[in-house]
């Protein structure tokens, strides 16, 4: 694959089935024009076959690409930043998302390694790839996260999900902290609130499917682009109270 100024790319890290690979088979669908076509690198872990993702590339030829990543491991965002060094990323989302055994358990009473799997999963390893890559994101392309509405610290009202709650925070501060740091270069930065969606993680009972979710989120990441700063958004567009 290669990036023209007739195409746009879009790197979503976490692609390889559900949620992420969703967007990206939305991403191929938007477009009407050279101008506004988007080809996709997706991230699989390692030892991955055939995955959705992979089904997904063998249908669209040379606008698909697959990538190996484990996002805990720094010395595989290393290696894929020397993979991709030189290419204008001009989307970059990383989709990450973990919880403990039990969603319901008080944070005083979960185990360390428990709490630390999901910190590094959900918080720490999303800003790992962002640090790395972020230089191949042009000033006028996006960089954004999956991050969650029960991340938002003023609309906890009835507590539950801690874990997973507290580090969705956390990625929320971290990225307005990046946001920060990099504001000079006019870029625009997402932090995205998907809502309840029926997902391995999301579970049977959530009200929203992928094809009802998916293609309003992508909407959100395009428009996005035009509005340098941080924001914190929902799948509709509207504001999440940090």
């Amino acid at each position: 694959m290669t990036t023209s100024a007739n195409r746009l790319t879009s790197l979503i890290v976490g692609a390889s089935r559900g949620l992420g690979h969703a967007i990206a088979a939305e991403l191929l669908t938007r477009g009407t024009t050279p101008e506004t076509e988007w080809d996709v690198i997706g991230t699989v872990r390692a030892g991955a076959e055939q995955t959705p993702l992979h089904t997904l590339a063998d249908g669209n030829p040379g606008r698909v690409e697959i990538e190996t990543l484990d996002i805990t491991a720094p010395d595989q965002i290393e290696a894929l930043q020397e993979r991709l060094k030189g290419r204008a990323i001009d989307l970059l989302f990383v989709n990450a998302g973990t919880t403990n055994r039990d969603p319901d358990q008080a944070t005083g009473t979960i185990s360390t390694e428990e709490f630390t799997q999901v910190m590094i999963t959900n918080a720490l390893s999303p800003m790992r790839v962002i640090e790395r890559l972020e230089g191949l994101v042009p000033a006028v392309g996006l960089i954004g996260v999956m991050s969650s509405g029960q991340g938002s610290i003023a609309n906890n009202e009835n507590g539950m999900r801690e874990l997973y709650r507290g580090s969705k925070a956390a990625l929320n501060m971290f990225m307005r902290s990046f946001a920060a740091r990099h504001a000079a270069t006019g870029r625009a930065v997402l932090v995205m609130a998907p809502g309840w969606i029926r997902t391995d993680l999301g579970g049977d009972d959530a009200p929203y499917t992928m094809e009802e979710a998916v293609p309003p989120i992508v909407d959100v990441l395009l428009e996005k682009r035009s509005r340098p700063g941080i924001e914190y958004l929902d799948r509709f567009g509207e504001t999440v109270p940090w």
